[in-house]
């Protein structure tokens, strides 16, 4: 496995417990991607991760494994949030109980 891969891996199950996020089942991919160093996919609390296995020679100074991977939980983080925010029809009562679950977590999160 590629030491990049793993390292993303580790950083990205890291904050996955950080923040608490144990519901969901997480899957990896290490595949090409169009215009982005890693990118997240949920649904039916599953998650798949990806990082992006053939970066542009420009990019590759700026790749940030750690940061990556931590910008890729935040999503995952935010995704329930998210997800509430985008129903047509999403009730006052379920984007309050999303925003209070968001609040909670970040609690633990903020000194």
């Amino acid at each position: 496995m590629n030491k990049e891969f793993a390292d993303f891996q580790k950083h990205f199950r890291y904050y996955q417990q950080l923040f608490g996020l144990n519901g969901y089942k997480i899957y990896f991919k290490h595949e090409p991607l169009v215009d982005r160093f890693a990118q997240i996919s949920t649904g039916n609390q599953n998650a798949t991760v990806s990082l992006n296995s053939k970066l542009a020679e420009g990019s590759k100074p700026f790749r940030d494994i750690k940061g990556d991977a931590k910008h890729e939980a935040i999503h995952l983080l935010l995704d329930r949030f998210s997800c509430n925010a985008k129903w047509r029809y999403a009730s006052k009562d379920e984007i309050e109980e999303s925003e209070e679950e968001l609040v909670v977590k970040l609690e633990n999160l903020i000194s």
